[in-house]
């Protein structure tokens, strides 16, 4: 569904999250200036009444008219001038108001090209892919994968990807990144090819960042040819699914920058920042931010997103006092994202998350699998459907997902809890061989974390391989104690399990 967007002079508004712009950079306009405006552009020019816009902007409550004039001057004062000298908003006596300039429209994702003033969110343009077999009725297939691509990026509701008019018309023009990134408007690009040898094809990936012209990742994929139009998708998944954590590796981690105004934008991403950190005091600040952010624009999903995450954390870690109550915030953040946006997956995974850490292992799954459904690349929704599961006792179930999730998420700083997960997971599922593979690669993560240290020493005492058992048991007793593991859930709803894994410690530790 294509996103309305309204320009006018130097700002652009988004209708969809109430998010304005001067100048590509967001401007803090608060919930109920956000509605106005939304009111007052969708009119074109014509008069809003005054009853209209206080049922818009405080819908079922009794509010005097002075209200509503306090809030329209708010509105002008952050708008200023237009450019004729005049006010954007038009008095109109005893009746209301009209938005007097000039409103252009244009959508996300439509073939005209790209939106000069798309800046809210990262841009993504994927270049035609070259055929390198010489075979010029082939060159329909390195179309098809770049087309593939263009799909599965546009799933990520946070990336906009340039339409495949805009990113292939001119094909034997120039591939300089900071070229053609100037043109298309976009942060990144990604090109590649295709080669024969024999019944073989191997497709190139290459994505780089436009402005620096700076290589971010690359990959190719060596495929018999006989299989190339079955996996076609699968190919365009994968190449998405390792795009994703890159950029948000790059940019989701980090502040953005400052927009001269304390904006509830700006306090999300100094949010996430601490959040990334994982600790009791980066969680406790991050959390703040996110609160702040959510008070300061009720209408952010982001902000909703994220305080129900942080609030998981710190059930999930032992950091908090009272874990009842920020499960009730969490719960309540979560459903309030899904309210705002509901196509979201991340609104999704938020709900998942904070019911595994409430006792409410089957509504997690239900939401993990809504937010699969909204994004397959969606890693996060993987990992949590799979700790869902396990937390609930099926430890079959949860092992693809688990394994899924990590396979499509490589730079989680919180990927000691997921490995975790999967190493339990394939060990009461009978596979311990299994969980140990699975633990090497999980101390390549989190070679620091307690409670992957003792799964370890359980498996290898299950098998019988005593030294290393007690080698194991005696690091973990070596390292400083987390208030939490991540853990409670699995043990408190999995008795004879956790029974069992105290058992194999102790053994251990003699």
């Amino acid at each position: 569904m294509n996103t309305p967007h309204l320009a006018f002079g130097h700002f652009e508004f988004i209708a969809e999250n109430g998010c304005l712009l001067r100048d590509d950079r967001p401007v803090a306009v608060g919930a109920r200036g956000a509605s106005l405006l939304a009111v007052l552009l969708a009119a074109q020019g014509g008069v809003v009444a005054k009853s209209a816009l206080i049922d818009a902007v405080w819908p079922g409550l009794a509010i005097e008219e002075s209200n509503l004039s306090v809030q329209i001057a708010a509105l002008r004062k952050l708008l200023g001038p237009a450019p004729d000298g005049g006010e954007w908003i038009i008095t109109v006596p005893r009746v209301g108001y009209r938005f007097s300039g000039r409103v252009e429209s244009a959508s996300e994702g439509t073939d005209s090209g790209w939106h000069a003033q798309a800046g809210s969110k990262l841009g993504i343009a994927v270049l035609p892919f070259d055929n390198l077999g010489g075979d010029a009725e082939k060159q329909y297939l390195a179309d098809g994968i770049a087309d593939d691509l263009i799909t599965a990026l546009t799933r990520f509701r946070w990336l906009r990807v340039a339409s495949r008019g805009a990113s292939f018309k001119d094909r034997a023009g120039s591939r300089d990144p900071r070229a053609v990134g100037l043109e298309l408007g976009v942060n990144f690009l990604v090109d590649g090819a295709i080669r024969y040898t024999g019944d073989r094809i191997r497709i190139s990936v290459h994505l780089a960042e436009a402005g620096k012209g700076a290589t971010v990742w690359s990959e190719h994929y060596d495929l018999q040819l006989a299989e190339i139009f079955a996996v076609q998708d699968a190919i365009a998944e994968r190449i998405a699914a390792a795009v994703e954590p890159e950029l948000l590796l790059r940019h989701g981690l980090a502040v953005a920058p400052h927009t001269g105004n304390i904006t509830a934008w700006d306090l999300v991403r100094q949010g996430t920042f601490n959040f990334h950190k994982v600790s009791r005091p980066t969680h406790l600040l991050a959390r703040r931010f996110f609160r702040e952010a959510a008070e300061l624009d009720p209408m952010l999903p982001e902000a909703q997103i994220w305080r129900a995450r942080v609030n998981a954390g710190l059930i999930a870690y032992g950091w908090t006092d009272d874990p009842a109550a920020d499960g009730q915030e969490g719960l309540t953040a979560a459903l309030r994202a899904i309210y705002l946006d509901a196509r979201n997956p991340y609104s999704h995974y938020a709900l998942a998350i904070v019911s595994a850490y409430t006792g409410r292992a089957d509504q997690a799954i239900l939401a993990a699998e809504r937010s699969i459904e909204l994004g397959s690349s969606f890693a996060l929704g993987h990992l949590v459907l799979g700790m869902a599961r396990l937390f609930s006792g099926d430890a079959t179930g949860a092992r693809k997902p688990l394994s899924r999730g990590l396979e499509l998420n490589p730079h989680d700083p919180q990927n000691g809890v997921w490995f975790s997960l999967l190493m339990l997971a394939q060990y009461f599922s009978g596979d311990v061989e299994g969980a140990l593979d699975v633990g090497r690669a999980a101390l390549k993560a989190r070679p620091d974390w307690p409670a992957l240290l003792r799964i370890h020493a359980c498996c290898h005492m299950a098998l019988g391989h005593i030294e290393q058992a007690r080698r194991f048991a005696a690091a973990a007793s070596s390292l400083p104690e987390a208030a939490g593991d991540a853990l409670g859930p699995f043990r408190e709803g999995n008795t004879e399990w956790a029974t069992r894994l105290e058992q194999l410690l102790r053994e251990a530790e003699l």
